[in-house]
């Protein structure tokens, strides 16, 4: 099938691309809400139930989450970003085998995560910041949410697959279904059966299990192509052109780890010779990141939704509606990212009011870290959605350049200098200095790719 016949029949290639965004980001929001609040739930109720000690065992777990999430983001935005390309040039075999490959791809990356995490359990956990205290908290929890590990890899995989093929309110199902099913059993298991942070980690893995089953039922339902059991293998070139649209996002994830590590230790290590103490610090960072982390949940739900759009249209040509649907998917970002700066600015005690109680030193931590460290929340989802479509025109050098802009060559420097002089004040101030550079970049980027785009674009006419 040509090109210019497979943009005729598929909706990506002529509907009206507001309609698109909004059929395509809405859903997307929400799975990505829904995913997030995974660890937002369990750090409800666990600082309910448990206290402080066990937000701050979440914490210190919580970068296993998110390299999780980047192997989900690697595996499932790769193959969502050749699987959009390839139907956007009208070539449905290769389209299958990405599937395959990607769906192969998930099952033995998350065994085999799952079974790294419990060999090194103890190390881990030491290296990501758990004081002699928080330290059992943190083993209990995390020994039972590695099981879950796979079935979330899965999960996000697949969910990015079918929102590729077509199918965002699919993929908005079933990552639903886990986080209601795991929103009733955490105040059940925490409150009633009285097993604390274990029974926020057992409701966590149970509704990824569900999850898991939804999403896997899609492999009998692609739109676009019919899957056979001679597609789902592993091919090691398949595997590597995979991995390299999926890069960017993923180790946007990765930097995310890395800056969680950074900022553990580091809130330790100067809180120690602070009114905060240790653990303080430890516990509200764990609340402002994972409260950040909804604010962001939209936005990658936005560079989520666009990427089908973006690169359907790309491999089609189409350059036009490609940088249409980027400034509508930046425009959208900027309006709810001035949300989130007005509630993290002017609401920042009744945000952390909602994850437990603790005395007026912790309040007053929590709220000066809050509203310093996400001053510049509204110019980070440019960042993000730019990094996402560098991977979704097929160009993953540029993606993970600018991936890398915040995380790594900007924020994890100035972590480590800027408290040197200024103490755990210098950590807070690190992050808008960050997401500012980053925003720069971006924009220049960004920028030159417009206009090679439109000259293609004026090339053809």
């Amino acid at each position: 099938m040509n090109t210019a016949v497979q943009t005729q029949e598929n909706p990506l290639g002529y509907k009206s691309i507001p309609e698109l965004l909004r059929g395509f980001a809405i859903p997307s929001i929400i799975a990505m809400v829904v995913s997030s609040l995974y660890n937002i739930v369990d750090q409800i109720f666990i600082g309910q139930g448990v206290g402080y000690l066990g937000n701050a065992a979440t914490n210190v777990a919580y970068p296993l989450t998110t390299i999780c999430l980047a192997i989900a983001l690697l595996i499932g935005i790769g193959s969502a970003s050749r699987f959009s390309l390839h139907l956007g040039a009208g070539e449905k075999d290769k389209a299958r085998l990405v599937v395959g490959n990607g769906i192969s791809m998930m099952v033995a990356f998350g065994v085999i995560y799952a079974v790294l995490i419990e060999v090194f359990l103890h190390p881990l956990l030491m290296a990501f910041g758990a004081t002699a205290d928080v330290l059992p908290y943190a083993i209990d929890y995390t020994r039972i949410t590695a099981v879950g590990m796979p079935f979330l890899i899965v999960t996000n995989g697949m969910s990015n697959l079918a929102r590729a093929d077509g199918s965002p309110k699919y993929s908005m199902t079933s990552m639903l279904i886990g986080a209601v099913v795991n929103t009733i059993l955490d105040p059940v298991f925490i409150f009633i059966f009285h097993w604390g942070v274990a029974g926020a980690a057992w409701a966590t893995v149970i509704g990824q299990v569900c999850s898991f089953v939804a999403a896997v039922r899609y492999i009998w339902k692609f739109k676009n192509i019919e899957l056979k059991r001679e597609d789902i293998r592993l091919v090691p070139r398949e595997c590597l052109s995979t991995a390299s649209l999926g890069m960017s996002n993923s180790l946007n994830q990765v930097a995310i780890t890395f800056v969680q590590i950074v900022l553990n230790n580091s809130l330790t290590y100067y809180g120690a010779s602070s009114p905060y103490g240790t653990d303080i610090p430890l516990a509200a960072c764990g609340i402002v990141m994972k409260t950040n982390a909804i604010l962001l949940a939209f936005i990658i739900g936005i560079s989520q939704g666009s990427q089908p759009i973006i690169g359907f249209n790309y491999g089609a040509r189409k350059y036009d509606r490609v940088r249409s649907t980027y400034k509508l998917a930046i425009c959208v970002n900027l309006a709810i990212s001035a949300v989130g700066f007005i509630l993290f600015q002017f609401f920042p005690r009744q945000i952390i009011s909602l994850f437990g109680t603790g005395d007026e030193l912790y309040f007053t931590f929590a709220v000066r870290f809050m509203r310093i460290f996400l001053f510049m929340v509204i110019a980070n989802g440019v960042q993000l959605i730019s990094s996402n479509f560098f991977a979704a025109i097929g160009k993953p050098v540029k993606g993970l350049l600018l991936s890398m802009t915040r995380q790594v060559f900007f924020l994890i420097p100035l972590l480590l200098i800027l408290p040197v002089f200024l103490g755990l004040d210098g950590i807070m101030f690190a992050g808008p200095a960050a997401d500012s550079i980053a925003f720069v970049t971006a924009v220049i980027l960004v920028g030159r790719e417009m206009g090679h785009m439109r000259r293609l674009q004026e090339e053809q006419q």
